[in-house]
């Protein structure tokens, strides 16, 4: 069988890491999704989904994403029910997170951040054009094998 989920989205809130009593962190979060179609006339709609990430991957995604970064989410969608303080039960979807990867977005001072967490500033257009000479022609191919004997010789 095969669960695999893979969204990108913009985070809906701030995040917050917890620690567990087994002194595992995890950090839940929620991004929002926009829809590929919108019918004419009307705005564009997005769904939500609820995100856990664990150790590692929890330490990262509060240490380097916050509400309104957009996120790349890999994991897996889980369900699970509890019973709240009312009384009632509650049927919860979520994805488990894998994996959590910075998208290229342009952040607000015009740079873009990458995979790694860096960011970088876009190249500028200089006034000028700038040429360069072109590369030189490339030499005479060399034939370093030589013709077979017999089709017996290869391998298929």
């Amino acid at each position: 069988m095969y669960n695999k989920v893979i969204l990108m989205g913009r985070i809906t809130h701030d995040l917050e890491l917890r620690t567990t009593p087994s002194g595992a962190n995890v950090c839940t979060f929620s991004i929002a999704v926009d829809r590929r179609f919108q019918n004419k006339g009307e705005e564009k709609k997005s769904d939500f989904f609820n995100i856990v990430a664990w150790r590692q991957q929890a330490d990262f995604v509060c240490r380097y994403f916050g509400k309104g970064r957009m996120i790349l989410v890999e994991g897996e969608l889980q369900t699970r029910s509890y019973t709240d303080k009312n009384g009632a039960n509650v049927r919860v979807t979520e994805i488990i997170a894998d994996r959590l990867t910075f998208t290229g977005e342009k952040t607000q001072g015009g740079a873009y951040s990458d995979s790694y967490g860096g960011s970088y500033s876009a190249p500028t257009p200089s006034a000028a054009p700038q040429y360069s000479a072109p590369a030189p022609a490339p030499a005479a191919p060399v034939n370093e094998f030589s013709a077979a004997e017999s089709d017996d010789d290869y391998p298929f």
